[in-house]
């Protein structure tokens, strides 16, 4: 403490010495010419044409004054002295008496009336008043009347070094493209120091890291933040916090400093391809799954994010190409296997696909990084399921006399399990199409037989639906429709359709034709 309160106090004296020792307008001169002169330029006349002004006239001496200063800040035991105002017509007699007006007079700044010393007798503050105008004149000091014009003059409060620099816009945030070369710009900050930064080295800002190197660097004087190692990888780090020094005094020992945080948030480019999980995977499928069904998923990591992660599945190879299609899943990112066309597990068991992952976007600065894509292999399993039983054929057309007999075949249906169990099969008619229980069906080998006579002028077509059922699992059920026509047979003699009566003529040839009331 001892040592800094030393360091404080050269600071405050240094530039009042420097002061007092070049600018001697700050105290009395007598001016080089016969006229007498204010700051302004103004020359100072006498109007009174007493005896006395007339000896002061006949000295032609006055005099000059331009700026006096005063150390902002300054709170000794004792006013302090600014200045001392003087001019020549005063004799020592104490007969002039120095008057003082304007801004601070009396509050702020107070006069010796005889001796013209200006003190200030109040702390100042330069970042709020940094100078002040005031008026000086010299009269007499019986009369009270003006032995010179008003002079008017100006003080300046002096700078000291008692403002830190601030950051008044942190903490600050930043983003720069993962990958960027050496020396990117990420962004530049800003410190005010409300020292007067024309005075010294009070507001001269110098720009430093405390935290946040080797990453990144800063420029002394502009305050650019830039990268200071080439190719930061979003993926092992994303987000580096650098605290950021801003100190005046030009950086010197004894400046003020202040401090303020940068987050600095590495954006993503595509520099990782995709890759699966695993190479090989398995799924298994029932047979009789629904055309669109699907079947699995697949998924390609990418350590990107964003459409710089977005990837497209395909099948390009594998013996299921015409079975099975892959599409891809934007909001899942994995590729989801659908089934196209139907399976069948007798005829096929299992089908190996080769499915492929590709980078949607990709950015050519990474090509070498390449290929954006990659590749595994799906093998589906196709589960046997218990299939009802299958008719030879999906329809049916019997015929049948109209004469037939009773209980003689008509006609046959067969179906068979398609299942490896090959379950026997059963077969019934469907009577809700059979109201008449005109035919009949062997439930073993599906023989249909005629129950009731038929009538081809009644009925041509019978249709009826035969039922085979597993006997294994009666679940299991299919249905076949029957069509059955009844073919004619010359079991009906012809007759009118209207009653006549026929006469022969005398020679014995058909003559007129006269309708009677009975029928031949």
């Amino acid at each position: 403490m001892p040592e800094r309160l030393a360091e404080m106090l050269l600071d405050l004296w240094t530039p009042l010495i420097i002061l007092w020792i070049t600018l001697p307008s700050c105290i009395y001169m007598a001016p080089m010419n016969q006229s007498q002169v204010l700051m302004n330029g103004s020359r100072l006349e006498l109007s009174r044409l007493s005896e006395e002004q007339r000896i002061l006239n006949r000295s032609k001496r006055g005099w000059v004054w331009n700026q006096m200063f005063v150390l902002e800040e300054f709170s000794g035991p004792e006013p302090i002295l600014v200045g001392r105002l003087h001019t020549d017509l005063d004799p020592g007699s104490k007969k002039i008496k120095y008057i003082l007006s304007g801004d601070g007079a009396g509050t702020i700044f107070q006069i010796n009336d005889i001796t013209g010393d200006i003190h200030a007798i109040k702390r100042l503050d330069r970042e709020e008043k940094a100078e002040y105008t005031l008026t000086a004149q010299a009269v007499d000091w019986e009369t009270n009347k003006p032995l010179e014009p008003p002079s008017e003059f100006i003080i300046k409060v002096q700078d000291i070094n008692d403002n830190a620099p601030e950051f008044l816009n942190g903490p600050y945030h930043a983003t720069v493209p993962e990958m960027s070369i050496l020396g990117t710009s990420v962004t530049n900050v800003t410190a005010t120091d409300a020292d007067d930064p024309v005075y010294g080295n009070s507001a001269k800002l110098v720009y430093s890291i405390l935290e946040g190197q080797p990453y990144f660097s800063i420029e002394p004087e502009t305050a650019i933040i830039k990268t200071a190692l080439p190719n930061m990888d979003r993926e092992a780090k994303e987000e580096y916090l650098v605290v950021i020094q801003a100190k005046d005094m030009g950086g010197h020992s004894g400046g003020l400093s202040g401090t303020t945080t940068l987050t600095v948030t590495l954006t993503d480019v595509n520099d990782n391809p995709p890759k699966f999980a695993q190479s090989l995977y398995h799924f298994s499928v029932p047979e009789d799954v629904v055309l669109g069904t699907a079947i699995g998923r697949v998924k390609a990591n990418d350590q990107d994010i964003g459409e710089n992660a977005q990837s497209s599945y395909d099948i390009i190879d594998g013996d299921g190409t015409a079975l099975f299609e892959v599409t891809s899943d934007a909001q899942a990112q994995d590729g989801v296997i659908r089934l196209r066309k139907p399976l069948d597990f007798e005829t096929k068991k299992s089908y190996t696909l080769k499915v492929e992952a590709a980078n949607v976007h990709t950015d050519p600065r990474f090509s070498s990084r390449g290929p954006f894509k990659d590749t595994a292999t799906v093998k589906i399993v196709v589960e046997d399921a218990d299939e009802p039983p299958v008719f030879s054929s999906p329809t049916y057309l019997l015929e049948v006399h109209e004469n037939a007999a009773l209980n003689s075949v008509i006609g046959q249906v067969t179906a068979r399990d398609p299942d490896i169990t090959s379950s026997p099969i059963r077969f019934s008619i469907d009577r809700h199409t059979d109201l008449e229980r005109q035919f009949n069906i062997n439930a073993d080998d599906g023989k249909i037989t005629l129950a009731t006579p038929l009538d081809r002028e009644l009925s041509v077509w019978h249709n009826i639906t035969i039922i085979a059922t597993e006997i294994r699992n009666h679940s299991q059920i299919s249905r076949v429709p029957v069509a059955i026509k009844v073919l004619d047979v010359n079991d009906n003699a012809p007759e009118f359709a209207s009653e006549y009566e026929a006469f022969l003529c005398e020679n014995g040839k058909p003559g007129q034709v006269r309708l009677l009331r009975y029928m031949l």
